[in-house]
């Protein structure tokens, strides 16, 4: 008799926990954004409840191929499927990888690796790994299996930081069933809400000049959006006290959504319109442990404050704060996330003041070598509003001091992959014809290519668009 595809994934986890308990000395290596952080959080915070040693590195998907093995377990989450980390094993490792990226390798290969090798990789189950269950997820349901359901609040963050809600709005897949044992728990509650950032910090005038890809009256404009709140009658304060979007009411929430959504609706092609509602409104996540105008109480602020550590190459001051330090290690992530973000806007005027952006048929792209590898990506997609977003828009850097290349990001408005183009493949293909390698999702995606290959990049990708937007 076959077995299901639940069945196989469920013995997988089983053999999984069994490759756990048997261990006493454990290494993580986990990847260094927030999704790869919050893993290595979910397992560490596993590995303490089980009073097991076990020690976590944060790595960047280059650094893999030189590592050295030299514990009796070693568990690759957030990374390792697309990478060659089997041929590190020796007769004495044992290796487990949990990831939800594409897998380079079969399922079943355990006979062509030394020592104990298992891969849980969510697609050799028929579960898509950009929309349905993040690296974190993945670790997550580790967990589940020794009974820790407290940490699904973390599968649900790595989630949202993954933009694994960017196209529907919403938690789908093995997302939704983690989300619904946080919600049991009490850890979490959700609601549907306007998709602006800044739900529990920013002033509700500040936060909706920021909103959206598509550029409108209100955007980067907060004179206009205190006209706009005004006209809806709207109070921006309560005394003295800036408003924030969670103090506002569900009707004055209403009142917003519908002149939004029409606003929207006369910038954007008729065909587009049918999507404008889920531009406005999704989900949100409140974690109900963390107190309220606090960055951490949301998903979506709590995972940029864990991605400014790991922009600025401190991802163990955000693993002390997934893993329940507020003290020193919040005081620390604070004060990176108020550098991260007067950075951002610094590099951000430098582009638009200096009118950087280039537009070509089909793309618009600007050379951004004083901005930080790291952060390109973030950059370019808080630019978009100050070009055509009927075009994905690409930014590039020099990668580390030594210019090993050059790091490209790429960001697009939703709306271009509700029309099905997903830049993520296609950049990956267009990489690969230059002498370089890059993926992502269809709305954020990267790559890194040689130098000398940068106007050939751009000619290639605007050729392949050529039709398709």
């Amino acid at each position: 008799m076959e077995i299901n595809k639940q069945d196989q994934m469920n013995l997988a986890f089983l053999k999984a926990h069994e490759m756990v308990q048997n261990a006493e000395d454990i290494k993580i290596y986990s990847h260094i954004d927030c999704d790869g952080i919050t893993a290595g959080a979910i397992l560490s915070s596993m590995l303490d409840n089980l009073e097991k040693d076990h020690e976590v590195e944060f790595v960047t998907l280059d650094k893999l191929d030189s590592l050295e093995l030299e514990n009796e377990l070693t568990i690759f989450s957030d990374l390792g499927s697309g990478q060659n980390v089997d041929k590190l094993g020796n007769g004495s490792s044992n290796i487990l990888i949990l990831d939800h990226h594409p897998p380079l390798r079969p399922m079943v290969f355990d006979n062509h690796v030394s020592g104990n090798f298992l891969e849980l990789n969510c697609h050799y189950y028929g579960i898509d790994g950009s929309h349905d269950v993040s690296g974190g997820g993945m670790s997550y349901l580790l967990a589940h299996t020794f009974g820790f359901d407290d940490l699904s609040w973390l599968g649900v963050l790595s989630a949202v930081g993954d933009m694994q809600n960017s196209m529907s709005g919403k938690l789908v897949g093995l997302n939704k069933e983690i989300l619904a044992a946080s919600v049991q728990n009490k850890l979490i509650a959700t609601n549907n809400d306007l998709s602006i950032y800044g739900r529990q910090t920013r002033p509700i005038f500040v936060a909706l000049s920021y909103f959206g890809d598509v550029k409108l009256p209100i955007t980067n404009s907060r004179t206009e959006c205190i006209h706009m709140l005004n006209k809806l009658d709207i109070p921006t304060k309560n005394g003295k006290r800036a408003r924030v979007l969670c103090d506002l009411t569900q009707e004055e929430k209403g009142k917003i959504f519908s002149e939004l959504v029409r606003m929207l609706s006369k910038e954007v092609p008729q065909r587009y319109i049918k999507h404008v509602p889920k531009l406005v409104a999704g989900e949100s996540y409140d974690f109900l442990g963390e107190r309220k105008y606090s960055p951490l109480r949301d998903a979506s602020e709590f995972s940029t404050a864990v991605n400014a550590c790991s922009r600025h190459k401190h991802p163990e001051i955000a693993l002390n704060v997934l893993k329940g330090d507020r003290g020193l290690a919040l005081d620390e992530m604070d004060q990176l996330a108020l550098e991260h973000r007067r950075y951002l806007a610094q590099k951000m005027e430098w582009v638009t003041e200096e009118d950087r952006i280039i537009s070509l048929e089909n793309l618009q792209y600007f050379e951004g070598s004083e901005i930080k590898s790291e952060v390109i990506g973030t950059v370019a997609g808080m630019i978009l509003s100050y070009g055509d977003w009927r075009k994905p828009i690409i930014g590039f850097t020099p990668v580390g001091e030594d210019s090993e290349g050059i790091k490209v990001s790429l960001r697009c408005s939703r709306l271009l992959a509700y029309d099905g183009i997903h830049f993520g493949n296609i950049i990956r293909k267009v990489a690969a014809k230059v002498g370089g390698n890059g993926g992502g999702h269809s709305v954020a995606c990267g790559a890194y290519i040689p130098e000398e290959n940068v106007d050939k990049f751009l000619n290639v990708f605007d050729e392949y668009l050529t039709g398709k937007i």
